[in-house]
């Protein structure tokens, strides 16, 4: 490839796109960025030791073991799954990364963001996903990746002040906004392919109700006549399938398309707890604005920094054009993939096509589930069980249980087990065995997974068995006169009663080395 083109090239789309600036731009997307990745390792801190350290759920050192020892070698299974965690998954060293992750989140948005600090953040919290496991397989991880990875190329070198003299590149403005474009679009694509109540117009008379973790507001749209729900659908698909192609058209039609995704952000941040899902998907849409606009809509104090950054900007050097025009190279060649996944009737969402998670395909809300199943976990200290035996139930932050809990406010914080209960609800425990892992913590009063809840209803002694049981639940009325949010009705036993020298529950242990 002769590298001299390529600078040239990126010359050529400066002048055809026009010459608008991008430091107003550059400033809110890092401290956006920041943002997520705050709430991000602010989940690993509170969460990793009882998840993946050495006494959790799916501990992390003995998952690394299993990749080295089906690699052959340590090297083999670093290119296989590259993770710093290789080296020590200590718990200690665990938990020193995590709370450096957050307090380097702090300073990005604070205001401080070059590109050496970005590479680190991002290849921190890759670290943590590839040994997260089932706890770190969501969509909204590798696009934190993804997002992380461009981040790097915004940001000057070394400069890392707010609004940096040296310009924001354009190529990287444009590769944003191909990055919001794959992610709406392949949003809106599986959501036609995938289940007919899209298609319908219907799927939003349950998606409030079955939603993984429901908020305050979530019953309040549930019970909105059928035209609102109509109309919600109707803009989904606007926002999903007509408004990504806008993003790159004329200059008016960008700003239109960029204000209604980011309207279409906020509503789903207010409809439910989707992590920091809909707040990271913000970061790549803040590219369809350009400073003019910026500085017309929003404070003065914002808008001078940024004027005089650009009235003494530095122009680019050659090896910084030479590498934003390598890295536009990998992006397309990156993109093969995912535009085909985009194109095929057997559309998957939510992969990574490349160990680094560097170019993905996204997806969400395939299917929308019609029913809302629950599991709730009980303990008893009775050394008898039958139909006398006292239960009492295990609560946890955010899932639905006690039918007079207030739905909680948690995003963009993720509360990870309470998220998979939700998937455990749709399986059996022969798919979701880590809950066999979650019932003899119960057992012994682990104080590290009862941190990860709500109450301990036997704060004395541990209980002599758990159970689980598979409830229904439905939103109650909003005027119910109890004050109830949610009604229930029993539909089976999910877990039988297990004690520790169970030796059903023993044979699991011993299986998955726990």
């Amino acid at each position: 490839m002769d590298l001299n083109y390529l600078p040239r090239l990126c010359q050529h789309l400066d002048r055809a796109l026009g010459r608008e600036t991008y430091h107003i731009t550059r400033f809110l997307i890092l401290r956006l960025l920041g943002f997520v990745y705050l709430a991000a390792f602010a989940s690993l801190v509170g969460q990793l030791l009882p998840l993946i350290g050495k006494n959790g759920l799916l501990p992390a050192d003995r998952y690394l073991q299993k990749i080295e020892q089906a690699a052959g070698s340590p090297f083999a299974a670093f290119l296989e799954i590259p993770t710093l965690f290789f080296f020590d998954a200590s718990d200690s060293t665990l938990l020193f990364f995590a709370w450096l992750g957050l307090v380097l989140s702090l300073v990005v948005l604070a205001g401080f963001a070059n590109a050496i600090l970005m590479a680190f953040l991002w290849a921190l919290y890759m670290s943590f996903v590839h040994i997260g496991q089932l706890w770190y397989g969501y969509g909204w991880e590798i696009e934190l990746l993804e997002n992380g990875f461009l981040a790097i190329f915004l940001c000057p070198l070394l400069d890392g002040r707010p609004f940096s003299p040296r310009p924001t590149p354009l190529t990287l403005i444009l590769l944003y906004r191909w990055l919001a474009f794959r992610i709406m679009l392949g949003a809106g694509l599986i959501k036609i392919r995938g289940d007919a109540c899209w298609r319908e117009l219907t799927c939003l008379e349950f998606h409030y109700e079955t939603q993984p973790i429901p908020n305050p507001v979530s019953p309040l749209l549930h019970f909105m006549p059928g035209w609102f729900h109509v109309l919600g659908v109707l803009y989904n698909h606007l926002a999903e399938l007509v408004l990504p192609w806008l993003i790159f058209g004329p200059r008016r039609a960008r700003h239109v398309a960029g204000i209604l995704l980011v309207v279409f952000q906020i509503m789903l941040i207010v409809s439910g707890n989707l992590s920091f899902l809909n707040w990271l998907t913000l970061v790549p849409m803040l590219a369809c604005f350009d400073d003019r606009l910026l500085r017309s809509c929003l404070p003065q104090i914002l808008a001078r920094p940024a004027e005089r950054a650009y009235r003494s900007r530095i122009p680019f050097t050659r090896p910084r054009k030479v590498t934003l025009a390598l890295l536009a190279a990998l992006v397309a060649l990156l993109s093969i993939n995912p535009v085909a996944n985009l194109l095929s009737g057997q559309q998957v969402m939510n992969q990574a096509f490349d160990n680094l998670a560097l170019v993905n395909t996204y997806g969400a809300f395939g299917s929308v589930g019609q029913i809302r199943h629950e599991i709730i976990f009980e303990g008893t200290t009775d050394r008898k069980i039958n139909e006398n035996t006292k239960w009492k139930p295990y609560e946890f932050p955010c899932k639905p249980g006690d039918p007079l809990k207030m739905p909680c406010i948690t995003g963009p914080y993720q509360r990870r087990l309470d998220w998979q209960i939700w998937f455990a609800a749709m399986s059996t425990p022969q798919q979701a065995p880590w809950t066999i892992h979650f019932v003899w913590k119960l057992l012994h009063n682990d104080s590290g997974t009862l941190g990860l809840l709500a109450n301990n209803p036997f704060p004395d002694a541990p209980p002599h068995a758990i159970r689980a049981t598979l409830y229904r639940y439905e939103f109650a009325p909003l005027d119910d006169p109890e004050g109830a949010w949610w009604e229930r009705q029993e539909v089976r036993p999910w877990l039988p009663p297990l004690g520790r020298d169970d030796p059903r529950l023993r044979a699991v242990l011993d299986a998955f080395g726990w």
